[in-house]
């Protein structure tokens, strides 16, 4: 398979992870992930990599996820206020308080996951996306379309990864 072809695992301490399924209150919205409907990129035979097609292509996938983002941190604060309710019964206030602990730990990684596409963002603005921070090769479309804040290529990200699992073992 060929380098661009291939997602890496993702890494437990990385923010910008692509997103799952949910099955927090925003999945009851039945919203469309940007990760499902989008059309992959079909570059033409003489495109050069990262032309402007490509980076307007990947601007749209990132504004649209960034969108969807803050619609889940919306609708977390209206459900947060919508269901805070003093119960009576310790269970049930036990239960309430660790439903919004674990909403709360989810949007405080989509936040960081915010912070990741703006920079991410700002990199095409700039014309500097696409090519791997480590080793500069090209990261592939494919790659970049699984992940698109992806900032290594994969030989790179995995090497990375084994690293980080020596340094934790």
């Amino acid at each position: 398979m060929a380098a661009d072809d291939t997602p890496t695992r993702s890494s437990s301490s990385e923010p910008g992870n692509a997103p799952r399924a949910r099955t927090s209150v925003g999945a009851a919205s039945g919203g469309d992930s940007p990760f499902r409907s989008f059309k992959p990129y079909e570059p033409a035979d003489d495109e050069p990599y990262m032309g402007p097609a490509q980076l307007e292509h990947f601007r749209d996938i990132l504004l649209k996820w960034r969108h969807q983002l803050m619609e889940e941190v919306d609708r977390t604060v209206n459900h947060m206020q919508d269901e805070a309710a003093n119960f009576p019964d310790p269970a049930d206030r036990a239960t309430q308080e660790e439903e919004f602990s674990i909403e709360l730990k989810t949007r405080d990684r989509e936040r960081k996951l915010i912070k990741k596409i703006a920079d991410t963002l700002e990199r095409i603005d700039q014309e500097d996306y696409g090519y791997c921070d480590t080793c500069g090769v090209e990261i592939g479309l494919r790659r970049l379309e699984a992940r698109p804040t992806a900032s290594q290529c994969v030989d790179c990200k995995a090497l990375a990864e084994l690293r980080e699992k020596q340094l934790h073992a």
